[in-house]
């Protein structure tokens, strides 16, 4: 019995002292809802960024929330977010914790490794892919892939939003493989779409309790449904990426073989590299860098696409505004261009709007971690912290832009600008874009100017060549869980403006058609 006593002393001797040890870090940390003991909060399971941003409200721009015994800031307010993840990016460059999405799935990709040199190798190596140079060099396919997708929406209209994800996945595959997409029923890229939604589910907080209570990761796997899943999918994933680089291999030998050029591609390039440099990147690690570009540019990219016609058809203003600019500069000769980017700023701003307006990645995209420990504004900040800048709160901001849910390009232009609007000019976003919906410091996506290219020659054709009319009224907020969201299916006429539109469109896709075929096309 003494012995028995002695223990559950001892016992509560130790769970007093870290529970007062927690009390000491909650107190020092910046204001939020108060957890329960070693639980922590209770988040929401669907769209946490709502009630995150709602505490904003309550706790101001930059409150804690704790996972178990973790803690999470979350950042509500532009300028707080570069004062940590930009400016003292060399403390909040890494990665928090990743039970589920990194320990358990456990694929090794960039976007989950924390700071350092195995996440710098890959980092650069993708990077090769993503300079100002290699992003002109990409402008010709993404110019004859926004035609065909013109084309694709005038013959079926109402499959709109499959058109969006053929179009993105094309252009990313074409770089990444020298392959492009002709058909969103391929196996290929139905598998990476799932894969990519998988991997969003596993990043929401709340989702999975391993996250607060790391030993549930080791529950056998016969009591744990949920972890034979996350097994599964890691493997088919990492099965599909080696395939993909396999596949480029082959032709990079046959081509050898006969003399024969391939279709330029970044895993070409790469696989170059790695083999003359001699980096230490194993076929399965090295996979996940060409694999990486499409959760860059490829799933977001459609998603803001299906935003931007949401986003017209609710706000037809807008429409008319840039139908208008489009018609002055471009004529009906012809589609726009890249070569006209410099005389559109309304179609520029209005890229930049539907960015604001809707972010797909509504909470900042991957958490960061501090890698250190810091002091912010008299709170104390301990190592290990996740840092979540809450994009949906951000963008909705009102400080920054005044009447945030209305839908108008003309804040983001110049004020010399017919269209500019001095009653929506709100403080001064701290990033040069003026907005951060592509994230901060050295995790930014490193996708964004791809992104932006394709956004804004896709909806520059499509603004050209089609009106596009509500038939209901619609929700604006009727969107998809996840970490990544899109706006739920949803019905509108669009319909080719006049024949000589068409006429052009057909001319066009002939010469578009021509471009790609230097792609194979995936079965």
């Amino acid at each position: 019995m003494p012995l028995i006593v002695a223990f559950l002393s001892g016992l509560a001797f130790l769970f007093t002292f870290i529970l007062l040890g927690d009390i000491w870090r909650w107190y020092g940390m910046p204001p939020g809802p108060i957890p329960i003991p070693f639980i922590g909060n209770s988040l929401p399971s669907a769209k946490p960024w709502v009630q995150f941003q709602e505490w904003s409200k309550r706790y101001g721009p930059i409150f804690t929330i704790w996972v178990g015994r973790r803690p999470t800031l979350i950042i509500s307010d532009p300028e707080v977010a570069v004062d940590l993840m930009e400016k003292r990016s060399n403390k909040y460059s890494s990665r928090p914790r990743f039970v589920v999405m990194g320990e358990m799935y456990g694929t090794g990709t960039v976007l989950v490794q924390p700071y350092g040199k195995d996440w710098s190798i890959r980092r650069k190596l993708l990077h090769r892919a993503l300079t100002p140079a290699a992003l002109r060099t990409y402008k010709s396919r993404q110019e004859a892939e926004a035609t065909r997708l013109a084309f694709q929406v005038f013959q079926n209209p109402e499959e709109y939003e499959r058109s969006f994800d053929r179009f993105t996945a094309s252009v990313v595959f074409s770089i990444s493989y020298g392959h492009r997409i002709d058909s969103m029923d391929s196996p290929v890229i139905r598998q990476r779409l799932e894969y990519m939604q998988f991997m969003a589910s596993l990043n929401v907080p709340g989702a999975y309790k391993a996250e607060s209570f790391p030993v549930l990761k080791h529950t056998p796997t016969f009591l744990a449904p949920w972890k034979r899943d996350i097994q599964e999918h890691a493997k088919m994933e990492t099965d599909a990426n080696v395939e993909l680089v396999e596949g480029v291999k082959e032709e990079m030998r046959i081509a050898k073989e006969k003399g024969l050029e391939i279709a330029p591609s970044l895993t070409q390039a790469l696989l170059t590299v790695k083999n003359e440099e001699g980096i230490p990147l194993s076929d399965r690690d090295f996979s996940f860098i060409p694999a990486s570009l499409f959760g860059a540019g490829s799933d977001t990219t459609a998603s803001t696409m299906c935003s931007a016609i949401l986003a017209l058809v609710t706000h037809p203003a807008a429409l008319q505004a840039a139908r208008a600019e489009i018609d002055e500069v471009v004529g009906f000769n012809r589609s726009p261009t890249f070569a006209d980017e410099e005389h559109l700023p309304y179609l520029r701003a209005l890229v930049k709007e539907v960015l604001r307006w809707r972010p797909v990645a509504v909470l900042g995209g991957t958490p960061h971690g501090s890698s250190e420990s810091d002091v912010y504004q008299g709170w104390r900040i301990p190592a290990g912290t996740t840092i979540l800048g809450n994009s949906w709160a951000i963008n909705l901001n009102e400080k920054y832009y005044p009447n945030p849910h209305l839908f108008d390009p003309a804040r983001f232009l110049d004020e010399k600008h017919s269209r500019f609007d001095p009653a929506l000019k709100g403080k001064k976003h701290p990033a040069k874009a003026g907005h951060s919906s592509f994230g901060w410091g050295r995790r930014i996506c490193p996708g964004a100017d791809l992104a932006a290219n394709s956004l804004f020659i896709a909806l520059s054709k499509l603004i050209w060549a089609f009106d596009i009319v509500a038939t209901q009224k619609y929700d604006t907020f009727d969107y998809t869980d996840g970490f990544n969201v899109r706006p739920k299916s949803f019905p509108c006429l669009i319909r080719i403006r006049s024949e000589g539109h068409e006429r052009v469109l057909a001319k066009e896709k002939e010469a578009a058609d021509e471009e790609m075929a230097r792609f194979p096309a995936y079965e």
